[in-house]
């Protein structure tokens, strides 16, 4: 494994060094693999998502993509990379062929939530097992939002468990760059990567524009295809200050967890987070979804109309729902006010990622159930993503015009 030679210092995989154990899942863009790095001295395990060159150049070619395809690749690397919370992935390795390219993070035995779900006898969670993964989730979204990142996807499928029993964040395909959000108040200080300039550690000054074109330009001539000459946005413009924005008006995620103002289109921010906050804890303590509809068309018409139905008696938990559900993204709740809501009241805010025995610690990497999904026959990564994307043929669709496929259907 070698590393680029500049300030980003992203190792290079090999694709002779990477055993491909069994594939997770597979999304939009891409496949994710259970791959073991034999080249490190451990055998360490990534979940490494692959995807496929051509299928992005042939989205990239539409009239009305303006570049998207190529700035989500490049931001969701971005977002990785400028990751270094506890609770969120860090960018492991890229890796680079002629047909595919692909980025490693750290591989959750734990599998997601959804999953979690599944195995309890009563398919749903207990008010103290949701305080503890929504407290996470809030401090992973919190500190997005501190970045200027808006997640647009929050779902049981993208909510991981590490092999801690903590949570990790995963999948920001859909996600955009906003204005950077205030922290109301920091609630963890995550180790910093470059030594502080000062006493009060404030975040190092972004470098100048002709320092980030220069890393951009090593680290993106390896990850991603050529811009084609169509193309004028560089990957650095798509994801720095300067192009940040107030709100957007891009219409992404999974139909169950879209927002009201996802949906009417007159754009939207942060707030977007928080709604799907809301769908989720419906979910795990109903078991349920609260929109879902026998089809989009209805499941958007109850977004936009229907008050959700919290049955049983009144607690702090379905108030917050019920608050996080608010349809007017003026009126929901916000991030200081969830985390001083009475559901969260005794919750030292400071130590939640610090618990030494979260509620639920996964069996070891490959035992237990985890351990049947491992395919033992050699899988070769690039024949199998070009199978899944048959550019030729039927590429799944942009998730704006489309019903986007779950990020992680276990095969």
């Amino acid at each position: 494994m070698e590393e680029l030679q500049d300030d980003y210092k992203v190792p290079i995989l090999n694709m002779e060094n990477l055993k491909v154990l069994s594939p997770l899942g597979r999304g939009a863009k891409g496949v994710v693999f259970l791959v073991r790095n034999e080249a490190s001295g451990d055998g360490e395990l990534l979940a490494l998502k692959a995807i496929s060159r051509a299928s992005i150049a042939k989205k990239a070619k539409n009239k009305e993509s303006d570049g998207d395809e190529y700035r989500r690749v490049w931001l969701e690397q971005e977002v990785l990379r400028r990751c270094q919370h506890p609770l969120l992935p860090k960018l492991r390795g890229v890796l680079s062929t002629e047909s595919i390219v692909g980025y490693a993070i750290d591989y959750c035995p734990g599998r997601d939530l959804n999953y979690l779900r599944k195995k309890q006898t009563e398919k749903m969670f207990s008010d103290d097992l949701i305080r503890f993964y929504a407290a996470e989730l809030i401090l992973a979204l919190e500190y997005l939002h501190g970045l200027g990142i808006v997640y647009r996807d929050l779902k049981p499928e993208n909510v991981m468990i590490q092999e801690n029993g903590h949570l990790m964040l995963v999948d920001f395909d859909l996600s955009a760059k906003l204005s950077p959000k205030p922290p109301s108040k920091p609630s963890i200080t995550p180790p910093s990567t470059k030594p502080a300039t000062n006493s009060n550690s404030k975040p190092n000054p972004p470098p100048t524009k002709k320092k980030k074109r220069r890393l951009f330009s090593s680290f993106y001539t390896c990850f991603v295809p050529p811009i084609s000459a169509h193309d004028s946005v560089h990957p650095a413009e798509s994801v720095n200050s300067v192009d940040s924005v107030s709100k957007s008006n891009s219409f992404v995620g999974t139909e169950e967890y879209v927002s009201p103002e996802m949906i009417q289109g007159n754009g939207h921010d942060y707030a977007v987070d928080w709604w799907c906050l809301g769908v989720v804890l419906h979910e795990m303590l109903y078991g349920t979804t609260p929109f879902r509809g026998i089809n989009r068309k209805e499941t958007f018409y109850r977004i936009l109309s229907m008050t959700p139905e919290l049955v049983g008696e009144p607690t702090p938990l379905r108030d917050l729902i019920r608050r996080l559900l608010e349809k007017d993204a003026k009126q929901r709740i916000t991030a200081p006010e969830i985390k001083g809501h009475d559901f969260f009241k005794g919750v030292d805010w400071e130590k939640v990622v610090q618990i030494s025995r979260p509620p639920f610690i996964p069996p070891g990497r490959l035992d237990g159930d985890e351990g049947k999904d491992v395919i033992s026959q050699q899988i070769d990564m690039e024949d199998f993503v070009q199978g899944v994307f048959k550019v030729d043929g039927d590429v799944i669709g942009d998730v704006r015009e489309k019903e986007r496929d779950q990020n992680f259907l276990v095969f």
